[in-house]
């Protein structure tokens, strides 16, 4: 038996469920992100139990297939965007229609339907967010990120970052060691 998680975005979310599943004694196969396959069907009140469990840690259970169908185009592009190692051969567009068995138009139309906006901008949405991140490690410099994120140039992903966060790459440094500084000031 499947069940479907909304809002399970991380290894985090992902040890929070087998907590949740182990607490209420239900065995499972495995644990992906948005969707857990349990080794036997769960009982009307183990299905409450376990929706008022997860959210509390801000995780939902879903059982609309439309729903279920966009949390796993989500999943699709939260493993694409943090996939370095090996990114798509083909455009997202193919990419997601492949990996969901699905036109992409109708996966688009419901997408943009039930959350408001595009694939396309979910996917820069989270790649900027993906940036921000590595810009904070300090780790890697925006050209070794621009590359590591196979944007075309510096220059593509520096006018996508300040498109979608209004400040430049640089900007956002900035304020983050302002922030980090104010904070071990304290």
């Amino acid at each position: 038996m499947f069940v479907y998680i909304k809002n399970m975005v991380s290894l985090r979310c992902k040890l929070m469920v087998r907590d949740e599943l182990h607490k209420l004694g239900l065995e499972f196969v495995r644990i992906d992100l948005c969707v857990v396959k349990l080794m036997q069907d769960i009982t009307t009140a183990e299905r409450q139990l376990l929706r008022e469990n997860l959210s509390k840690s801000g995780l939902e259970l879903i059982e609309d297939k439309r729903s279920i169908l966009i949390e796993k185009i989500k999943t699709v592009i939260v493993e694409m965007v943090h996939n370095d190692e090996d990114p798509p051969k083909t455009n997202y567009s193919d990419y997601i229609s492949q990996k969901l068995g699905y036109d992409y138009t109708y996966l688009s139309n419901i997408f943009t339907e039930e959350t408001g906006i595009s694939i396309r901008q979910f996917i820069i949405n989270h790649r900027i967010e993906l940036v921000k991140e590595l810009l904070a490690y300090k780790e890697l410099n925006l050209t070794e990120i621009s590359h590591k994120l196979h944007y075309s140039s510096v220059s593509h992903l520096s006018n996508q970052f300040k498109k979608v966060t209004g400040i430049s790459p640089s900007s956002y440094t900035r304020q983050s060691q302002t922030r980090t500084q104010n904070l071990e000031n304290m």
